[in-house]
């Protein structure tokens, strides 16, 4: 109905989305279809004319420059969408954009964005950016638990975010920094307790084995779906 509403919209080439909708600000919050294209994946999302990612496909897109290009393309403009600014195209580092504030504050009130995010970091993991994960969940991490910034999209960050980093060394690294920067660790459930134990021991920080906070995995689940709608 939506479709019919609007005419049945024409097909979109990469290419004039890049340009079409760059800075589209309202048509990037408001349409819901878009993004699975932009960064398909494995498996099924909300738009079901978008099918899902074949091992072929992963293997093909890899090897194709102008497709890996695209991906970029499509994933600054999105970090543009956020407030947040490509640094560096060879490691992946990225900052705040200087409106910031303003896309930070459609991002704490829109929280369907936080499942758009996750599905990113899952797309640049399959599809050969691996090394540009982590620099984008450090910087949510930073965002949420050190400059206070980002209320809701915490929970995602610390459920969603971190455990899409594919390399084990690097998640576990971002799991300490998350436990390192959380303000009431007796309520830290994203590690063992025993690993909480560890790093206190190391860093000096004290440990309380007082039992788990009210928040759940399946909570945090929960909520992240919730903001999907």
């Amino acid at each position: 109905m939506q479709n019919y509403r609007h005419d049945y919209p024409v097909i979109v080439f990469i290419y004039e989305f890049h340009t079409q909708w760059y800075q589209k600000y309202y048509k990037l919050e408001h349409e819901h279809t878009f993004i699975q294209w932009l960064f398909p994946l494995q498996e099924k999302g909300v738009n079901y004319q978008a099918s899902e990612l074949t091992e072929e496909e992963i293997e093909a897109f890899c090897a194709n420059n102008t497709a890996k290009m695209n991906l970029l393309e499509s994933y600054k403009l999105m970090l543009d969408f956020y407030g947040i600014e490509l640094c560096s195209v060879e490691t992946g580092e990225v900052k705040r954009a200087p409106n910031w504030k303003e896309r930070f504050y459609n991002l704490n009130h829109n929280t369907h964005n936080n499942l758009r995010i996750t599905r990113i970091l899952k797309c640049l993991g399959t599809l050969g950016f691996t090394h540009y994960q982590v620099p984008l969940v450090r910087f949510f991490l930073e965002e949420t638990l050190i400059h206070g910034e980002l209320p809701n999209v915490k929970q995602s960050a610390l459920n969603y975010f971190m455990f899409a980093v594919r390399d084990k060394k690097k998640r576990r690294r971002l799991v300490k920094f998350a436990y390192m920067n959380y303000d009431c660790k007796d309520e830290f459930v994203w590690c063992p307790k025993k690993i909480q134990m560890m790093w206190s021991k190391k860093t000096g920080f004290p440990y309380s084995s007082r039992p788990m906070g009210i928040m759940t995995h399946t909570q945090g689940k929960r909520d992240h779906q919730r903001g999907s709608r």
